[in-house]
């Protein structure tokens, strides 16, 4: 079936104090998506932000992030007043989230909330306790021990609580009892109202294209409960980190300093930790977008010591056997395949054999710096089990893109889109209507590409920080007018709902 959809992560959203949530704004926009003739809504991953703000380098796989949480739902519940949310300071923009405050802002009305709350009597949260214990026990005293060390890396904490000793965490559990109760409580009220957004969402017929990072982050209650799992020296230290080599894009690769998985292990184990990760994406989401999909079949391994990617070596990943586990276990888990960059044949057979779509960045077609895999992003070369990008979170948008490339790769791309004016709009248009025009099964537009907006809403700048994650969307941006263009683009290629 041809289908669309808009990516737009859930921060982005456009409401009130301080960054999109599970407001009402979240079901105007699913309004918007269906009465625009889309499947589809893209976002990011959901779980709670660290240091550098990305939703790439979470606290936990499994957790969401509490500033999504709706301060309206909770004021309507009477566990906040509209007093105290306005008074609250998130910052001065409309269009720009500031993390700082937003910190401090959130957290302190969502314990005052916490402690007015009988969530305990809540037969609801009886369940929700029982049934994610697998995880949550976990996170919510990883988080308030975190809070007790004033936020530091779990490798500052005492010996025995950083190496997750038994009795040092029946000892933490006692005296921060009142703290664990904070985090589950955020956790349940999370998980409700992400249930209210995507029932809502599958009343209009939108289905939600979530996102999960291959690798989980260092700081999270995932590595710190589970090193067993990851590749450490004798002394139990990280020996190995993940990243990218040295590329036309970066001649130092890329350093993301993710503890790397021991995929020996996780065989021995049945991939039961990946089998509980997908379980619970599949409570979350109706399609999962696994970031950086190629790291399954080999993946980059560099020097945990080292500064830079250029030291690294390439490893041989699980492979196959992983989703037979994943088909095993679930049937058919509907999985987009993110295999963009350095990719080899044994890449391309691993997504065949998963049967998997794979994506098609469209500004990739016409990048100089790739001699040899550009023309694999050209829509002559698609086959239909794909997914058609014009570019991503990690892109420029297009009109930003348009300004920054070679001239003779803008006038390649005004060859083949046939634009034979100086207006940008147009060629922002045109790519839009070649990815709608593919013959790939489903096409995703960011939503800043159909505004015609340039880099100032870029999404994320990789391997720079302190800039990105922080772009929101206009509630007047989406206009009827647009609506219209975007269902009439559906209608005039098949892709309407």
């Amino acid at each position: 079936m041809r289908a669309s959809g808009i990516l737009l992560p859930i921060f982005s959203l456009p409401g009130k104090y301080g960054i999109g949530c599970f407001s009402e704004e979240a079901c105007r926009f699913i309004d918007f998506l269906a009465e625009a003739g889309q499947t589809y809504w893209q976002i990011l991953p959901i779980g709670p932000t660290g240091y550098g703000d990305s939703p790439y380098q979470s606290f936990s796989t499994f957790a969401g992030n509490p500033y999504f949480i709706s301060l309206e739902k909770l004021i309507r519940d009477g566990l906040l007043t509209s007093k105290e949310c306005e008074a609250a300071d998130f910052g001065s923009s409309e269009d720009e989230i500031d993390y700082g405050k937003l910190y401090t802002a959130r957290l302190g009305l969502l314990k005052k909330a916490y402690s007015r709350s009988r969530h305990a009597d809540n037969p609801l949260f009886c369940s929700f306790l029982e049934e994610n214990a697998y995880w949550l026990l976990d996170y919510a005293l990883f988080m308030a021990v975190k809070d007790a060390h004033g936020g530091a890396n779990f490798d500052c904490w005492e010996e025995d609580i950083r190496d997750y000793s038994a009795e040092a965490r029946a000892r933490w559990s006692a005296q921060l009892q009142e703290e664990i109760g904070f985090y589950e409580f955020i956790q349940f009220e999370f998980l409700e109202e992400w249930k209210a957004v995507r029932a809502y969402a599958a009343e209009k017929g939108i289905s939600i294209i979530g996102d999960i990072p291959i690798y989980v982050s260092q700081d999270s209650a995932d590595f710190w409960a589970h090193r067993d799992l990851f590749m450490l020296d004798d002394r139990g230290r990280i020996r190995l980190v993940a990243g990218v080599p040295p590329d036309g894009f970066s001649a130092d690769g890329q350093l993301w300093g993710n503890p790397l998985y021991d995929w020996a292990r996780h065989e021995r184990d049945g991939y039961g930790w990946w089998l509980r990760r997908i379980g619970k994406c599949r409570e979350l989401f109706d399609v999962i977008r696994i970031d950086h999909f190629r790291g399954f079949d080999e993946f980059f391994a560099i020097p945990a010591e080292d500064g830079t990617a250029r030291n690294g070596h390439w490893e041989k990943g699980p492979g196959i056997g992983l989703f037979d586990a994943i088909r095993e276990r679930f049937g058919q888990t509907p999985i987009i395949a993110e295999d963009l960059g350095y990719v080899t044949d044994t890449v391309r057979k691993l997504v065949r054999d998963t049967g998997f779509p794979n994506m098609k960045v469209l500004e990739f077609a016409f990048d100089s710096r790739d001699s040899t895999g550009a023309a694999d992003y050209l829509p002559y070369r698609f086959e239909r089990n794909c997914v058609v990008y014009t570019g991503t979170h990690d892109n420029e948008t297009v009109l930003g893109w348009i300004d920054h490339i070679l001239p003779e790769e803008l006038q390649q791309v005004k060859d083949y889109l046939d634009v034979r004016t100086e207006d940008p709009a147009e060629i922002v248009d045109k790519m839009i209507r070649m990815a709608h025009s593919s013959v790939a099964d489903t096409s995703i537009i960011p939503i800043q590409d159909y505004l015609h907006l340039d880099n100032s809403a870029r999404i994320n700048h990789p391997s720079t920080q302190g800039t990105n994650w922080k772009w929101r969307l206009k509630g007047s941006e989406l206009t009827e007018e647009l609506k219209m263009q975007i269902l009439k683009m559906m209608q005039l290629y098949g892709r309407e709902r």
